[in-house]
């Protein structure tokens, strides 16, 4: 990103990226639930488009995340925090922002935890799957 970017069109390109995410989030926390009832059922003819529409929607949010990083170090510098460059913007624009950060941060943990529970039975799943198909590496364990 060119640093000869206006302040005004850094903030307002800040300020739509995370609208994008807070529209996103909902869409990849659906497509996490989708991903846990075809592995909870068994389903793997749906995991593979699940797991692709995920990572499609990650990677495009990962390069909003990125530019996010890039603009707020335009506008407060390089170690700038989204906080100091929404303290850029007027007091009822600033409150917004600040309240849909917080929207999008608690988003990304929901979705962080059940990423994780979808790993966890996916895991559990092949771990068990092995079992059965290869046996026990040790039937008894030495005393």
């Amino acid at each position: 990103m060119s640093n000869n970017l206006p302040r005004q069109d850094a903030m307002r390109l800040l300020l739509a990226g995370i609208a994008d995410d807070l529209q996103a989030y909902p869409q990849l926390n659906d497509l996490l639930q989708q991903q846990f009832q075809a592995a909870l059922r068994h389903k793997a003819a749906e995991l593979g488009p699940v797991a692709e529409a995920i990572s499609t929607l990650v990677d495009t949010m990962q390069e909003r995340r990125a530019l996010r990083v890039a603009l707020v170090q335009r506008l407060v510098g390089p170690n700038g925090t989204m906080l100091q460059a929404f303290a850029l913007l007027k007091n009822a624009a600033r409150e917004r922002m600040e309240a849909d950060w917080n929207t999008l941060e608690q988003a990304v943990i929901g979705c962080k935890v059940l990423s994780k529970r979808n790993g966890d039975l996916l895991v559990e799943q092949y771990t068990i799957m092995q079992r059965v198909l290869h046996g026990e590496e040790q039937i008894y364990a030495p005393a």
